[in-house]
């Protein structure tokens, strides 16, 4: 009888055999919101085919309060890789810390601001003495607003007020009851609250558009002693990515086997998955390399991260421009590339797991 190895076995009974049995290191990611939503599908995708368990790593998504945080717990070594956006990097970058973004996950930006359908508010310079929400003081999503409105010709100090909202039924309770008016959140979240009824219209902000947003982040340190290791982490997300994109519907299914905290109650399964599909796919869209013109998963666009440094730099986000070779590095890209997307594309569309 052929042998049986002990990766197999541990592939397919990740959740059933101790850690030290599979031989697997445990890797901890920073997720930059507090709770998993379904943005981490292709992490639980790649986590179901066994593709980070094959590698010798076992990951663990670690909720924080938002990307200022992640970015920290990096810098301190808290943590070896997080999600970020890329404003807390370019801040912290300047105090010294040698990190880097070498897979950027969301090709398109996810920020932006949006207001209730029926609101007064059509332009960002309108929004001058309202309250803005956002997920927390942490969130990219209080540089984004400060960003906007200073561009708008506002004063982020003295003419918005920002909020504290948490995610989704909160945010809708506190935009019911029309206390606040405004919100400087992300894709998925937006899709969250109009699935609970709640109709949003997004303020052009085309000259963040083509900007990148998070992406694995990791201490230039540990890119050099852990190279093997970040690049089976951010593989893993790729191949994830890949089978999400292919069939969005079996990626949920996945996520919710998975990460059961995930599937909604309340509401009857079909209705779920419905709606779920929905808030996934509004971060499909950013996730495809389309977003940004690249032709690899993970690749950064030195380009755009250097129009994007411009801006921050204008606007007050940092005190001078960081280059953009400071915040990203692609050194990484083509080893994270080699794996076949043809094949994962077909088991995507034949996945009939429940």
């Amino acid at each position: 009888m052929k042998p049986i190895s002990l990766i197999a076995i541990c592939a397919g009974l990740l959740s059933q055999v101790p850690l030290d049995a599979c031989g697997q290191t445990l890797v901890r990611v920073g997720w930059c919101v507090r709770t998993i939503s379904v943005a981490a599908a292709p992490f639980a995708v790649a986590m179901k085919m066994g593709w980070y368990a094959k590698d010798g790593i076992k990951v663990e998504l670690v909720p924080v309060g938002g990307s200022t945080d992640c970015v920290k717990l990096v810098a301190t070594k808290e943590l070896a890789y997080s999600l970020p956006s890329v404003e807390p990097l370019a801040i912290i970058r300047q105090q010294g810390v040698k990190a880097k973004i070498f897979y950027t996950a969301y090709q398109g930006n996810i920020y932006g601001l949006a207001v209730p359908q029926d609101s007064k508010v059509t332009k960002v310079a309108d929004l001058k003495d309202t309250s803005i929400g956002v997920i927390s003081m942490s969130s990219a999503g209080v540089i984004i607003a400060r960003a906007l409105v200073s561009n708008a010709g506002l004063n982020p100090d003295l003419d918005i007020h920002l909020v504290v909202t948490g995610e989704g039924a909160q945010t809708v309770a506190l935009l019911r009851a029309g206390q606040i008016d405004a919100l400087s959140e992300y894709d998925t979240q937006y899709a969250v609250i109009e699935n609970a009824g709640v109709k949003l219209r997004l303020l052009s902000t085309k000259e963040i558009e083509a900007f990148p947003s998070n992406g694995f982040l990791a201490l230039e340190e540990t890119l050099s002693t852990q190279r093997k290791q970040a690049i089976a982490l951010a593989q893993g997300f790729a191949k994830g990515t890949v089978f999400t994109i292919a069939n969005p519907e079996a990626a949920i299914r996945i996520l919710w086997d998975v990460y059961p905290e995930t599937k909604p109650t309340g509401v009857d399964e079909a209705t779920a998955l419905r709606q779920a599909v929905i808030t996934l796919e509004a971060r499909v869209a950013n996730l495809k390399l389309e977003k940004s013109g690249v032709t690899k998963w993970g690749e950064s666009s030195e380009k755009h991260y250097a129009a994007y440094a411009d801006f921050m730099q204008k606007w007050g986000v940092t005190q001078e421009k960081v280059p953009a070779n400071e915040l990203i590095t692609n050194d990484l890209v083509d080893d994270i590339n080699n794996f076949g997307q043809t094949e994962i594309i077909a088991m995507a569309k034949a996945y009939k797991g429940k």
